[in-house]
């Protein structure tokens, strides 16, 4: 017998974000710099269409490139912004960040957010991709730091320079304070 419908006005969320999809005219550029980037795999690939996965749903990224379609326009404007995947923690984050600058794929931006610690990096086409950990060990601490006045006084948080947040991370400076944004610092 089959669960029965919620058939009230309540919201049923959903259990998780499952991919995302890009149009793209370089499927096969797109599709190797997110395998790079994530350490994903292919589970599918044709002249037209790929999808990738880095854990254990079948996709995580698709990429379409069904005809030629029109390039982005040359300025900002309103749409999609970007995506971010997490890692567990800052050593996971930071080697990540080694791997890449190894592979020539740096950031554009570092920034400490607050509930975040972040890394901007641009695909082949130009969508700006996040990679953060969680600077709070449960979501109900972020969020009360996020209503709190340290964020609102600077939602975006403090830039930062990758190169010296590994150097401390390796000398051994804890964790817990290096994920600490530094205006928040007692």
């Amino acid at each position: 017998m089959n669960a029965p419908l919620n058939l009230g006005r309540t919201a049923i969320k959903p259990a998780r974000l499952a991919h995302v999809v890009f149009r793209t005219n370089q499927l096969q550029n797109m599709v190797r710099w997110y395998c790079t980037v994530l350490g994903a795999e292919i589970a599918h690939s044709d002249a037209k269409i790929a999808f990738i996965t880095y854990d254990d749903e079948h996709h995580r990224v698709a990429f379409v490139a069904a005809s030629e379609y029109d390039p982005k326009p040359a300025r900002t404007s309103v749409g999609f912004y970007h995506f971010a995947f997490s890692y567990r923690n800052l050593g996971e984050l930071l080697s990540t960040y080694l791997r890449l600058k190894d592979a020539g794929i740096k950031p554009w931006r570092a920034i400490h957010h607050g509930p975040t610690v972040s890394f901007y990096f641009k695909d082949p086409d130009d969508n700006d991709v996040e990679l953060q950990v969680d600077s709070f060990a449960e979501a109900a601490r972020a969020v009360e730091y996020m209503r709190g006045p340290k964020f609102a006084e600077n939602p975006i948080g403090i830039n930062f320079d990758p190169e010296d947040l590994v150097a401390r991370y390796q000398a051994g400076e804890p964790e817990a304070r290096l994920i600490q944004r530094p205006d928040s610092l007692s």
